[in-house]
């Protein structure tokens, strides 16, 4: 049987993309994804739900993806890329301006800020929610999402830690745990409202300490 020749475009008319066409379909099924969380939940989010809110079929989706898990964290992480392109970076930095307070009050302002916008607020909620019952789940949020911004904390400390503005003996782990472990769980358990004071408050707390001065 002879060998067909694959179809060719007629003359004059484009080559269609298929680059394009996919970063397309990617895009529409990182949009589908985090609506849907935000809307349903992550139980009730699948996979197939994605596919039809992005357009696409289901195999599309397993063509690049494992699981609905792997979908909802590439979208949020995609997220987070877009926010730093859209301010100039090409990656996250935390600042080292020399002043440690001031560093980590910007840091936490920018959270704070996220962390209010509802964009953000929905998925993050859900998927922080479901990964504390959801065993594999909860350790791909914490290993792509969780710990490279823990990561980003410690190292800024051990750089105050050479520059003697903190204790030598103190463990950067640790002390990140003073900033970030309130606002978590101010934020996830609605405990109290979050704002730019309240995360000022806590690095204050949190370098000068509770006793007379």
């Amino acid at each position: 049987m002879a060998v067909q020749k694959p179809p060719q475009p007629a003359p004059g008319k484009p080559v269609p993309d298929a680059g394009r066409r996919s970063e397309r379909s990617r895009r529409a099924i990182y949009d589908a994804a985090l609506a849907l969380v935000a809307e349903v939940g992550y139980p009730r989010t699948t996979v197939e739900g994605i596919a039809a809110r992005a357009g696409v079929g289901k195999q599309t989706i397993y063509r690049w993806w494992s699981s609905k898990a792997d979908v909802l964290l590439e979208a949020f992480l995609d997220l987070g890329e877009q926010a730093a392109r859209a301010a100039g970076q090409e990656e996250y930095a935390f600042p080292d301006t020399g002043d440690l307070a001031a560093d980590l009050k910007a840091v936490l302002r920018a959270t704070v800020d996220e962390l209010r916008d509802p964009k953000y607020d929905a998925p993050y909620r859900a998927l922080a929610a479901e990964g504390v019952v959801n065993e594999p789940l909860g350790r791909v949020f914490l290993a792509r999402l969780l710990e490279p911004g823990l990561q980003l904390y410690a190292d800024r400390l051990r750089s105050a830690q050479d520059a003697g503005q903190i204790r030598a003996d103190v463990d950067p782990r640790i002390a990140l745990e003073l900033f970030v472990s309130p606002l978590a769980q101010r934020w996830l358990q609605r405990t109290g409202p979050i704002s730019h004071e309240y995360t000022d408050t806590l690095v204050d707390y949190a370098l000068y300490g509770l006793l007379p001065r």
